[in-house]
C-alpha cells in the first residue's frame, strides 16, 4: 500500500491517503495536549505505545463481534485503516465518576455508577466539544436516529468487552471516548483505544495510568503508558 499525501493532522495523529481510496494510513505522534490544546508536551514513545495498544484492542473487539476500521500494522507507530466518513459525535462511556462527571454531579472521584452512563459530545474543537443529546444530533443532522442507536449499542458492547479485558490484567476501565464513522453502508468503530482515550486505573492501588498523569502533572507519565503497553500487549516496549 503506497503512502500518499497528508490528509489530516490532529493533536495525536497524522492521517495519510493511500493509492486505494478505501484505505488511509493512521500514524501516531508522541505529542500530547490537554485542556483544548492549552497544555502541550511530548510523551516519549507514546506513538509506538498507542499504536500497538490500539491494534491489540481492535483485534480483541473484532474477535468478539465489534467491527472496526483496523486493517493491518504497518510500522511501530502506524496502521492501515479503512477510510471512514467520521461522524462528528463522540460517544463517552462512564463506569465510575471522574473528570467532568465529578464536576457536574458533585460525587467523589471513583464513585461506582449503578450502570454505564452513555454521553454524546459534538466533535467540534472551536466549540470545545460540548455535550449534546439526541435532539441536537437530529437538529444538526450529525447522524440518523438509527446511526445514533447503533453507536450507543456498539459503545455499550465495547465497554462490556473492555471492562472484562482490562479487569483480567488488573486494570479498571473508568471511562472512555469512542468515535465512529460510515463505511460502505455501515457504521464502524474508528480512531484509537489507548491511555489517551481511556481513563485507566491500576486495580490494587487506583494509580492513574492514563493522560490524567500529563493533564495534572502527576509524574511518571511515560512509565504509566509503558505499564499499560506491557499489560495489554504482554511485552516490554522496544
Amino acid at each position: 500500500m503506497k503512502k500518499c499525501e497528508l490528509l489530516y493532522e490532529g493533536k495525536a495523529k497524522r492521517v495519510y491517503l493511500t493509492d486505494d481510496k478505501d484505505y488511509v494510513i493512521q500514524e501516531f505522534k508522541d505529542d500530547a495536549t490537554a485542556f483544548d490544546g492549552d497544555k502541550k508536551g511530548t510523551i516519549k514513545r507514546k506513538g509506538i505505545i498507542n499504536n500497538n495498544v490500539s491494534i491489540r484492542l481492535f483485534n480483541y473487539l473484532e474477535e468478539n463481534g465489534v467491527k472496526n476500521h483496523f486493517v493491518e500494522k504497518l510500522s511501530d507507530n502506524s496502521m492501515l485503516v479503512k477510510k471512514l466518513d467520521i461522524i462528528l459525535v463522540e460517544v463517552i462511556l462512564r463506569n465510575k465518576v471522574a473528570g467532568s462527571l465529578k464536576k457536574r454531579t458533585g460525587l467523589e472521584e471513583g464513585t461506582p455508577l449503578p450502570f454505564p452512563i452513555v454521553e454524546k459530545y459534538y466533535k467540534k474543537d472551536e466549540l470545545h466539544d460540548p455535550m449534546i443529546n439526541s435532539f441536537h444530533i437530529k437538529a444538526l443532522d450529525l447522524a440518523t436516529e438509527e446511526e445514533e442507536q447503533t453507536m450507543t449499542r456498539t459503545g455499550l458492547k465495547v465497554n462490556e468487552l473492555l471492562l472484562k479485558f482490562f479487569s483480567e490484567i488488573g486494570i479498571e476501565l473508568i471511562d472512555m471516548k469512542l468515535e465512529f464513522g460510515r463505511y460502505q453502508g455501515g457504521i464502524l468503530l474508528g480512531d484509537e483505544i489507548s491511555s489517551d482515550t481511556c481513563r485507566l486505573w491500576e486495580m490494587e492501588t487506583t494509580r492513574k495510568l492514563d493522560k490524567d498523569r500529563f493533564r495534572f502533572d502527576l509524574g511518571d507519565v511515560e512509565g504509566s503508558y509503558e505499564y499499560v503497553y506491557k499489560k495489554v500487549c504482554g511485552e516490554e516496549v522496544t
